[in-house]
């Protein structure tokens, strides 16, 4: 039997993720809830809603998000961690609020919080501690008991995150016809977002020019690229590039999207791309529509080949990685040594995001930092 672990003062874990409609009816329901005052009509709604009509109106994230459980549920137990899992999402069931009012009802009483984000970010981050003070708060008025809750630091840059992509990566290479494999590019990407977003995200002193969200991307590609290169004894040259734009045209976001670079790669007279998604944590639905859609639409219509290397989903290494971050942050909470794992020139993110971290344009109260109003 596997030694006990000990993941006190935590009595139990919490997956936060964004949630996704199960079913055609789902679909405009669930985009109000994501662009809730907002003031988008309807109609416009069912437009953009087409990308997930074309899947059947299923978002693959909440089947993707039950095998992170059962793998995180699989790994404890086999580790000796006994440090229950519980699951609840912004914007779709099941719902955050509900989720801690199970917690709650079941005793827990300290919570730690894994987003189903690994980077900086407004929206990444503390958009998700928002949403954890606003049920905190609904808590507090329906007379329950209020539970400290903590997240999980950014894990962008832990190994067990960063392997997983690095073998799609090598995979998606040797997939490639044999006589472009060794002139291909990589093409790291993300989610775009509005560069002023992205240079106020992170702590104060690493703001401007990107802010943490685009060091952090560009940090973990070059871990990966230097790793296929040590593999494959190939330099395949690579670019952080961007997916999944929604913004109104005027407002500057993150560039260059995707569809542009697959362009820019062919007229360059460059043979091959491998697209590979490492702002995301699963197939979600802009990594099928996005890049298995759209974007792989345009290469054919180029006539560039290209692969898509796989996001970590419930790779068993993801599992473990969740598990060593538990038990980092408990040692922490609890006064032990501890000496955190991360890969690359940035080192381990911060326990407890400070004030100022990836500011909101309208500030609202955040939980799990230091301007928490339930400390």
């Amino acid at each position: 039997m596997p030694d006990v672990l000990d993941a006190s003062p935590y009595d139990a874990l919490l997956l936060l993720s964004f949630g996704g409609p199960e079913g055609p009816d789902d679909v405009v329901p669930f985009l109000e809830n994501v662009t809730r005052g907002r003031g988008i009509p309807k109609e416009r709604l069912k437009e953009v809603g087409q990308h997930y009509f074309l899947f059947g109106g299923v978002s693959p994230i909440n089947a993707q998000n039950r095998a992170l459980l059962d793998a995180l549920r699989k790994d404890f137990a086999a580790a000796g961690l006994d440090l229950p899992v519980y699951w609840g999402n912004r914007n779709w069931a099941p719902y955050l609020i509900d989720t801690l009012r199970e917690m709650v009802a079941d005793g827990r009483r300290r919570i730690l919080v894994l987003a189903t984000s690994a980077y900086a970010s407004y929206s990444g981050c503390r958009q998700y501690r928002e949403n954890l003070a606003e049920a905190l708060a609904t808590l507090e008025s329906e007379g329950l008991p209020v539970p400290h809750v903590d997240k999980l630091r950014h894990y962008f840059n832990h190994p067990g995150f960063v392997r997983p992509m690095t073998e799609g990566v090598l995979k998606s290479l040797a997939e490639l016809p044999e006589e472009v494999r060794a002139g291909a590019h990589l093409a790291f990407t993300t989610h775009s977002i509005p560069t002023s977003a992205a240079d106020t995200s992170g702590p104060e002193p690493e703001h401007g020019d990107g802010g943490a969200y685009v060091r952090q991307h560009l940090d973990v590609a070059r871990v990966i690229a230097d790793a296929v290169r040590e593999e494959t004894g190939i330099d395949h040259p690579w670019q952080l590039v961007y997916q999944s734009r929604s913004g109104a045209p005027h407002i500057p976001w993150l560039e260059p999207d995707i569809c542009d670079h697959l362009e820019e790669r062919h007229a360059a007279g460059v043979p091959a791309v491998v697209m590979a998604p490492i702002g995301f944590v699963s197939d979600h639905m802009e990594v099928l529509y996005d890049l298995d859609t759209e974007a792989t639409a345009k290469a054919a219509e180029l006539g560039l080949p290209v692969r898509r290397s796989a996001t970590v989903g419930a790779d068993p290494r993801f599992a473990a990685a969740i598990r060593d971050l538990v038990l980092e942050r408990a040692a922490t909470e609890s006064g032990r040594a501890v000496a955190p794992c991360a890969l690359g020139a940035l080192g381990a993110s911060h326990d407890l995001c400070p004030v100022g971290c990836c500011p909101a344009r309208a500030p609202r109260p955040a939980a799990a930092g230091a301007d928490s109003p339930y400390a």
